[in-house]
């Protein structure tokens, strides 16, 4: 059996693949800054650890040429997954029995290890998708790839809130450890295609390729949309368990949150707009999904202003709505940027642009960070969201063949 030689087989694949990568990014991103909050961590060492984890996916194009350059007939896109998931579980081993409080420095080394093997992981599943989806099936499945990462991130996001409350961490630790392995048994059911270039000139067909494409305006263009267009809800959504925290929300309420209500509007959200990028034009859906994130916290920061800390629901409500707009963007993005993308360079070209849209994480929740820290959330939130709206000026320019 072949999961890539049917539609049905490719879904189920690439959604458990993004699960694995969704859980740990559950964990760092909504989970632990909550807790850190909760032990009264400064906002801006929060802001400053994330920031350090985003690292080897802004950097993983530093890497990327090498999945795409030194494939062979024994050792392609599996052996990189193989290897990237076997470092993702051992290096989460030694914290299930380190706590967290007062072991800030030795936890962010472990998870940086992590974060560096995900990142690899990354490259390599999106590299063997982009050359074996057709162009008019990869927003539908880049919005089960989103589906199958939230379904990481509400279990081990949300769900580690809650249950680390009442058993501890490091139960969730020890599930998530036997999940990535688990996953790793689906390769054995994973037979790639031969490519066109897998030759002993591997290089130097890749370094031509590689050569053309980055040569083209349309490929930096990507890039800066990439790193300015999700800013506004990166730095809503990574600071909105401190945010919510700071409005005196009990732990297991924002947990619950996170949970449920975010992963579902983010799931129907990333089911929808993959499939209406497939029948409408890209850039346009791309457009549209932008702004609508960006007018929802436009509205959660107005509500921020006016209202007193005890209006929860508004809060819950503006977030719920942002982040099914962020479900409708990302997948329809993704899609953009596979659309964007030289098959023969995949690996590399795209990761370049799934660095930049890391990268935005990065500086966005700084920035953000330390723009809290001086004039609030809202003041915040209102800035970042401007720089998504000028993005929309860089999308315009971007040509699709």
């Amino acid at each position: 059996m072949n999961l890539l030689s049917s539609k049905s087989g490719r879904i189920f694949l690439v959604t458990a693949f993004y699960l694995t990568e969704g859980a740990p990014i559950g964990f760092i991103w909504w989970a632990m800054p909550t807790l850190l909050r909760r032990e009264n961590v400064a906002i801006d060492s929060i802001t400053s650890l994330i920031a350090i984890l985003v690292l080897p996916w802004i950097f993983k194009f530093l890497w990327a040429p090498l999945i795409d350059s030194l494939r062979n007939e024994r050792r392609g896109y599996k052996f990189w997954i193989f290897i990237s998931q076997s470092l993702m579980g051992l290096a989460l081993l030694p914290l299930i029995f380190i706590p967290p409080q007062n072991n800030f420095f030795i936890w962010g080394i472990f998870l940086f290890i992590h974060s560096f093997a995900a990142a690899t992981q990354d490259v390599s599943i999106d590299a063997m998708v982009i050359n074996v989806i057709a162009k008019n099936e990869r927003g539908k499945l880049n919005g089960f790839m989103n589906a199958g990462m939230l379904i990481g991130r509400s279990i081990f996001g949300g769900g580690t809130l809650i249950i680390a409350y009442a058993l501890g961490l490091g139960y969730m630790l020890i599930l998530l450890v036997v999940m990535i392995f688990s996953a790793m048994s689906l390769l054995l059911f994973v037979e790639e295609p031969v490519f066109e270039a897998v030759t002993k000139n591997q290089f130097e067909v890749f370094k031509s390729n590689f050569s053309l494409s980055f040569r083209e305006k349309n490929t930096w263009l990507a890039i800066l949309f990439a790193l300015t267009s999700a800013t506004a809800f990166e730095a809503a959504g990574g600071l909105a368990g401190p945010f919510l925290t700071d409005l005196n929300i009990n732990q297991e309420t924002i947990g619950i949150f996170f949970a449920a209500p975010v992963v579902m509007a983010m799931f129907i959200g990333g089911l929808i707009g993959g499939y209406v990028s497939d029948k409408v034009n890209r850039k346009k859906a791309v457009g549209i999904f932008l702004s609508g994130f960006v007018a929802s916290i436009i509205f959660i920061s107005i509500y921020g202003y006016v209202n007193s800390s005890s209006a929860a629901t508004g809060f819950f409500s503006g977030f719920t709505v942002m982040y099914f707009f962020v479900g409708l963007f990302t997948a329809s993005s993704y899609a953009l940027f596979m659309d964007l993308t030289n098959p023969k360079i995949g690996g590399t070209q795209f990761s370049t642009y799934m660095a930049a849209t890391n990268g935005c994480e990065a500086w966005s929740v700084w920035a953000a960070g330390n723009i809290i820290t001086g004039y609030g959330y809202p003041s915040a939130f209102l800035f970042m969201s401007f720089v998504s709206l000028l993005s929309l000026f860089v999308l315009k320019k971007i040509k699709l063949n």
